[in-house]
């Protein structure tokens, strides 16, 4: 593919209105189409939607080991510009949102040296942003 062309992905979440303004007002997404039951937001050039589920009684949490640190799983999230993963730190910080793992800097001095982030948004579902240093260093290994 010589072209990145934007993803599509649908989450569930319990609450259409908390789970609206958590994307729209502290992620910075643009709203498009909506419905009462499902929000289609812009996340960084990406479509993706918010769309009612009832919460769970029981809902099972998993996570992997990951240098160090229990990587949720599943998880979403972007790979950012470098400058602008450092801004949403910040913003979520200044927010108060509480992180699963704090903003830090992974496999520092390997090829996939990158800056990460993880914390859940209202309706508990996991969300990792991340930049690196060399974008070309991806899918290194």
């Amino acid at each position: 593919m010589s072209k990145l062309t934007p993803f599509h992905v649908a989450i569930p979440v319990h609450d259409v209105e908390l789970a609206r303004a958590f994307y729209r007002d502290i992620l910075n997404c643009p709203e498009g189409r909506s419905d009462k039951n499902w929000v289609d937001f812009n996340l960084y050039g990406h479509q993706f939607v918010i769309h009612h589920k009832p919460k769970s009684e029981t809902q099972e949490n998993h996570s992997n080991n990951v240098d160090g640190h229990a990587v949720p799983v599943p998880h979403y999230g972007v790979v950012l510009e470098w400058l602008d993963w450092e801004d949403l730190a910040k913003r979520l910080s200044d927010h108060g949102i509480e992180f699963i793992i704090e903003p830090h800097i992974r496999f520092k001095g390997q090829p996939g040296e990158q800056a990460t982030m993880f914390f859940l948004d209202p309706c508990g579902n996991a969300l990792e942003f991340k930049s690196f240093r060399d974008f070309g260093n991806i899918f290194a290994t």
